[in-house]
């Protein structure tokens, strides 16, 4: 399997164009159950071989929901907007042979490209554990790149059910424009954040926006399915650029560019580097036997020479059963080396290449899951808030989505070297 870095790479006229890559977070590298068909922890947008974007056109104002439908039958695409029960405003669509469209959501059907599940925290996310109820939408947004360099990529919300119809009913957020043009808001809403700078060392995270279905930027709403949309952002468009943040009310995604991608370390780099810790033979400083990393497809099953961290300081050990505090709190444990008392949890090293700012050594650990990934990565992720819920925002380990804690929730590790 080729990381995307080294699809790249491949001889550049025989590969189709690569626009960038949606990231689920939440995932290292891959879903538990493994990757299938449009359902996966990662999706990558090509360039068509026929273009597939569609252009609002004409306009209909209908006072019947007979006419409505049929205005919206004649299988071209439409977004109706539903003012009262006798009056709907029917914006059609016309092909766009400039632009790619594609389509995510909770939907397994097919105008959906990429299907996307509720993201449970700390990866316990399978077959078994059902979300009773989603709040992901069935159509949640649509990616449109144009086709032509610079290969722009806009993020609209709501995607074309299988009617080829989006449908704002009474109750959604909507809206006539000034300039006479409507638009509105899905139920749970569609998030974005750009980060400053880019996706690189230097990045900081930006502020939070909601997208509407025009694709308008607007400030986010007080809960999110209040009925009163934000103020619109004038200066700021639905572009995506790389390390922009979407979230769907239940699963965020990051979009990386395909340039991106290209100065992105790749799985064999960090392979490599898992392998330049092991050859190091870092040793627990109590039992003296050597630990090691888990090849990265062994990584859900602690192992014997699995390394162990204590959270609070970031020493490394093997794992061992002494050190508890209390029966209450089984996983605070006391450091044999400082004293400090703390969480103590096996580290993974964080697989999914996408998340990392830069090629740097894994050196520091989310807490409290132990996730290991470089500095710069670490710190980055560290002081993100993402939304949790409907009006809640934390920052999350982006292999696992378990919520961070500790002083700055990540620490770094502290490694022993053999003594001989």
């Amino acid at each position: 399997m080729f990381s995307p870095s080294q699809e790249e790479h491949c001889a550049p006229n025989k590969e189709p164009v690569k626009y960038g890559e949606l990231v689920v977070l939440g995932y290292n590298g891959s879903l538990p159950n493994g990757d299938r068909g449009r359902r996966k922890s990662r999706f990558a947008l090509y360039k068509r071989p026929k273009a597939n974007g569609v252009k609002p056109s004409t306009v209909h104002v209908i006072s019947t929901p007979q006419a409505s439908k049929a205005v919206s039958c004649k299988g071209q695409h439409s977004i109706s907007y539903t003012l009262s029960r006798n009056q709907t405003v029917v914006v059609e669509y016309t092909h766009d042979k400039d632009t790619d469209m594609f389509q995510v959501g909770r939907s397994t059907e097919s105008p959906i490209d990429f299907v996307v599940t509720d993201t449970i925290s700390g990866c316990q996310n399978n077959d078994e554990t059902q979300i009773t109820q989603s709040t992901i939408s069935r159509f949640a947004c649509r990616i449109v790149c144009d086709r032509s360099p610079p290969y722009t990529a806009r993020i609209f919300a709501a995607g074309f059910d299988s009617s080829k119809n989006i449908f704002l009913g009474e109750k959604a957020a909507k809206w006539k424009n000034p300039d006479g043009h409507m638009d509105g808001l899905t139920t749970n809403g569609v998030l974005v954040m750009h980060p400053k700078g880019g996706f690189t060392e230097e990045s900081k995270p930006g502020v939070w926006r909601e997208i509407s279905v025009c694709g308008d930027v607007y400030t986010l709403r007080e809960t999110r399915s209040a009925q009163q949309r934000g103020k619109l952002v004038e200066n700021e468009t639905n572009v995506l650029q790389d390390g922009s943040l979407i979230d769907l009310c239940g699963a965020t995604l990051l979009w990386r560019t395909a340039d991106g991608l290209f100065h992105t370390p790749t799985q064999k780099h960090i392979e490599a580097l898992r392998q330049e810790i092991n050859a190091a033979r870092p040793q627990c400083p109590v039992g003296l036997n050597t630990l090691a990393f888990p090849s990265i497809n062994r990584k859900d099953v602690v192992e014997e020479k699995q390394p162990w961290a204590y959270l609070s300081c970031g020493h490394v050990h093997g794992y061992h059963n002494w050190g508890h505090r209390s029966d209450t709190e089984a996983n605070e444990r006391e450091c044999p080396m400082c004293r400090t008392v703390g969480p103590y949890v096996p580290l993974w090293l964080g697989c999914e290449a996408g998340f990392y700012v830069d090629a740097g050594p894994p050196t520091h650990a989310f807490t409290p899951c132990g996730h290991v990934c470089s500095e710069k990565s670490a710190k980055y992720w560290s002081q993100i808030p993402l939304p949790h819920g409907t009006h809640a925002f934390h920052a999350a380990c982006p292999f696992c989505a378990t919520q961070l804690s500790g002083e700055h929730n990540c620490i770094k590790l502290i490694f022993q070297g053999p003594i001989d």
